[in-house]
């Protein structure tokens, strides 16, 4: 696939990342570690100009966390998926 082509599925996905990390910030009842995910996701989301922002260890430690919590809200695992997704692999 062309660039083009690929951006507007990126645009999309930006959004619905950014609106689930906002919603689960914004949440009185979101965990600490859902709210760490949620941060690190919107960062990811905000850096747009190509500075490469990935997830600490620390930050994806509280999205993992927040995956496995069966009280998480849907915005929650949302964001934290989001951000576990720009954490570089593990290395052997």
């Amino acid at each position: 696939m062309t660039k083009n082509s690929q951006t507007p599925d990126l645009t999309i996905t930006r959004k619905r990342a950014a609106s689930a990390a906002s919603k689960t910030l914004r949440s009185p009842t979101a965990s600490k570690a859902a709210k760490s995910a949620a941060g690190s996701a919107l960062t990811q989301v905000a850096s747009k100009s190509g500075t490469n922002e990935v997830t600490s260890r620390k930050a994806a430690s509280a999205a993992s966390k927040t995956l496995r919590n069966p009280n998480a809200s849907k915005a929650a695992k949302s964001a934290a998926g989001s951000a576990l997704t720009q954490r570089p692999g593990r290395r052997k």
